[in-house]
């Protein structure tokens, strides 16, 4: 077997699906279909299941790639390492983080601090962070939800209070705080499955035995606010959008949540047995020895109306 082969094989492995790999990797189809026919020729075992056009990593499969994925990280490790000592910058760190919203002053203000560094960014959910670090093809992740695999290592960057957002004029506009099964009839703005806020408002309503109305579900976070303004809907929005001065641009009122745990976690994550360029390690350094956004929640009860407690930069 060559690099070329299991390339290939873990492409076909990541998608399951031979015309996209194919197309991903700029190969004829029946050319890759016969690089993969001859890996398992020569590993003496079919590595997927084949019904019709479909195909299916089996247990050879799924455990061949294991494998697969540590070999060529190591060598793209080793390729990263080599053009890092050779160039004169920094290097490059990659990082992933549900929205951008999140992170975006933090990286302006690390490419402030190091101009050197070639930064690269990506949207992703929860699952596509743990392929990405498994396969390291990020650094880091800043996730808003628990991260699982193998070697993978995490810090706590900051915790927010998560509100409600309703339209400017709704009922409840100008409450305090409400309970889930007072918007138990409301139709939700939210993210589709995989993301923290819609793992956060299902959990909500499960624990009140509960199941949400969802009148809008995307990919993008950051598009709520601007859904929820409009009148499509409430919805959960962190304690940051305000605190950054967002209202100003797309109005809405905010309400706590009168709920235990009703907040977000960020942490950063990343696989401890990945090769770490300089400018990652700078990253990993400049992010977590300064505070990320107000670690204190705010109590759900202080304030009048739906007027939220003062946030300050600590």
């Amino acid at each position: 077997m060559d690099l070329l082969q299991l390339r290939y094989f873990r492409t076909v492995a990541r998608y399951e699906h031979m015309s996209r790999a194919a197309e991903e990797l700029r190969v004829a189809q029946p050319s890759l279909s016969r690089s993969i026919a001859r890996l398992e020729a020569e590993l003496g075992s079919p590595l997927f299941h084949r019904h019709g056009r479909r195909i299916r990593l089996n247990q050879y499969g799924a455990m061949f790639l294991r494998h697969v994925d540590r070999a060529l990280s190591e060598l793209d490790d080793g390729r990263r390492a080599v053009r890092e000592a050779r160039d004169t910058g920094l290097g490059r760190v990659s990082v992933a983080s549900e929205t951008l919203l999140t992170i975006t002053r933090l990286l302006g203000s690390f490419r402030d601090a190091h101009p050197r560094a070639d930064v690269r960014l990506f949207q992703s959910n929860a699952e596509e962070m743990e392929r990405q670090l498994r396969v390291r093809d990020v650094d880091f992740c800043v996730a808003s939800q628990p991260l699982t695999g193998a070697n993978l290592q995490s810090i706590e960057l900051a915790r927010e209070e998560v509100l409600l957002a309703v339209p400017r004029g709704h009922w409840l506009d100008g409450r305090e705080s409400v309970t889930i099964p007072e918007i138990a009839d409301q139709p939700f703005v939210t993210t589709r499955p995989g993301h923290w806020q819609r793992a956060l408002l299902d959990r909500l309503f499960s624990s009140e035995g509960l199941a949400p109305l969802v009148s809008c579900e995307g990919d993008e976070p950051g598009a709520s606010q601007d859904m929820i303004s409009a009148g499509l809907g409430i919805g959960l929005i962190p304690a940051i959008s305000r605190r950054i001065g967002t209202d100003a641009q797309v109005p809405v009122a905010w309400v706590h949540l009168d709920v235990p745990d009703c907040h977000r976690v960020l942490t950063l994550v990343w696989n401890r047995d990945t090769y770490l360029s300089e400018a990652a390690l700078k990253f990993r350094e400049f992010t977590t020895s300064r505070p990320f956004m107000t670690h204190r929640l705010p109590d759900p009860h202080r304030g009048r109306g739906h007027e939220l407690p003062e946030q300050h930069d600590s």
